[in-house]
């Protein structure tokens, strides 16, 4: 007789029978219990810069900055004079908050106000003298890429612009810095900031930005191991510094950060800022380190100068020479600090009377001598990509020679670079005597004209004047927060 055939789970072994009982009844409890979580639960998200920077489905203008990272000759600008400035560049950075602020969106409606007056003016290709009566100065020529937007966003900068400085943290790595040697840039800044007289705010609530007022050249002093390889300590007190600012104030939270800015002239400053991811990604980057290959992005990050002052002052340090008195075609003298400078010395010392190229000055010349007898200063990068022979040759009226890889020049967005200076590729420092030789008297004498035209916006005055470097590095400032919209989703449409 023939059986009828088993069911499946029969013909399983007693012992995996009773296992996979035992089994379900495990999963069974635990699904249920999954399931009751999650329906009663909010979602989990995870806090990255891409999922918190969200886009308006609004409409929203144009940004006033490019975000490509790209050479100086060819920077798109809100100040050029291209009739497809706004194709080059993406939409603003736009963040939401689901606070409730009615304050924020009238200031995101001043700035918006102040972005179409910018874009309005940059459009007038000429205007008369009449029209732009100014007691100080009145930006002109091709020394700008547009004077007229530079001129309207300076007059908007000084009728809108306000800084929150924080008050926590102690001296000297927070409210101070150094005042002479080539990080005086740094420390002259924060010491301004820390006066309160130009454009700083006690009231947080109608700051458009807020300054993170550390000192990476102070905490370099204090922190660092001579000789570690590593700077996990300063990187550290940054982080602790915006944790606690995060946690007293709501400003660094609804921004993520994007509206906050920091300054350092210092070679680590980059570096140290990478231990805040959202300093690091969203917030304005005042460096002296501009370099686009260590993550520097001229949409949101500002370059500024580096200026070496022995006293912390530059009397004697302005003028030069005549042209007609320049007898030295291009001058440096510097020690072998990277590549850049090892493929210069290897090239030009003790070859050229034309092209004389020092690591070391001979006895009892001058390196200040040197510069304002030579018509052009060859400013080549050294370890990282600043040099103060920038600053130094602007200063001296001799034309600088810019010789980098990846180097944003300061203030940029503004100056035309091409229009008072001269800039080689590394690959090209073999023909540098060529290419120099190649400038006609008459493009020369420009170049010299403008560089002493460019000199008032490289002034470290005391106290600031309109137009300085001062009142230029807050210019810088102010044109990337008018790159980022701060909306508050809870009183607008998006």
């Amino acid at each position: 007789m023939k059986h009828p055939s088993k069911p499946f789970f029969s013909s399983l072994s007693s012992r995996s029978s009773s296992s996979f009982l035992v089994l379900l009844l495990f999963i069974i409890p635990v699904a249920v219990v999954i399931g009751f979580l999650s329906f009663y639960s909010p979602p989990f998200s995870l806090e990255s810069p891409s999922e918190l920077l969200e886009a308006a489905s609004a409409p929203t203008p144009a940004p006033l900055i490019s975000a490509e990272p790209r050479e100086t000759s060819e920077a798109a600008s809100p100040f050029s004079s291209g009739e497809n400035r706004a194709e080059l560049s993406p939409p603003p950075t736009v963040i939401t908050t689901s606070k409730r602020n009615s304050r924020l969106n009238k200031i995101e409606a001043r700035l918006a106000r102040a972005r179409s007056s910018i874009r309005e003016a940059a459009r007038v290709r000429n205007l008369s003298t009449s029209t732009q009566e100014d007691p100080d100065y009145v930006p002109h020529g091709p020394l700008y890429r547009n004077p007229n937007a530079f001129y309207r966003s300076y007059l908007e900068m000084e009728r809108l612009f306000k800084i929150y400085v924080y008050e926590e943290g102690e001296p000297p790595m927070f409210h101070d810095g150094p005042c002479t040697s080539i990080y005086s840039t740094e420390g002259r800044f924060i010491h301004e900031m820390e006066k309160g007289k130009l454009y700083r705010t006690r009231n947080p609530e109608e700051a458009l930005v807020y300054f993170l007022p550390l000192s990476v050249v102070r905490m370099v002093h204090y922190l660092h191991v001579p000789g570690a390889h590593h700077i996990d300590g300063i990187g550290l007190a940054v982080a602790d510094y915006v944790d606690i600012i995060a946690n007293r104030h709501p400003f660094w939270n609804r921004s993520q950060g994007s509206d906050h800015f920091m300054l350092s002239c210092h070679d680590w400053g980059p570096r140290t800022s990478s231990f805040v991811p959202h300093l690091f990604h969203n917030s304005i980057r005042v460096l002296c380190n501009a370099n686009t290959s260590e993550g520097f992005n001229p949409s949101k990050d500002a370059p500024f100068p580096e200026i070496h002052l022995l006293t912390g002052d530059i009397k004697g340090l302005i003028g030069g020479l005549p042209p007609s008195r320049r007898s030295v075609l291009a001058f440096f003298a510097g020690r072998l600090h990277g590549h850049i400078r090892y493929l210069l010395l290897e090239q030009w010392k003790d070859r050229d009377q034309d092209v004389q190229v020092y690591d070391q000055l001979p006895p009892k010349v001058s390196y200040d001598s040197k510069l304002r007898q030579s018509r052009f200063c060859l400013c080549p990068s050294g370890y990282e990509v600043a040099s103060p022979r920038v600053v130094e040759a602007i200063y001296a009226e001799c034309v600088p020679v810019l010789i980098s890889d990846g180097y944003v020049p300061p203030f940029s967005d503004v100056l035309n670079w091409k229009s008072f200076s001269v800039q080689v590729e590394v690959k090209d420092i073999p023909n540098i005597k060529t290419i120099l030789m190649g400038i006609s008297q008459r493009r020369y004498l420009r170049l010299y004209s403008r560089v002493k035209q460019v000199q008032r916006h490289f002034l470290l005055n005391g106290p600031p004047k309109r137009f300085d470097v001062f009142h230029m590095i807050v210019h810088s400032v102010w044109l990337r927060r008018l790159n980022v919209q701060l909306l508050d989703v809870e009183n607008s449409d998006v």
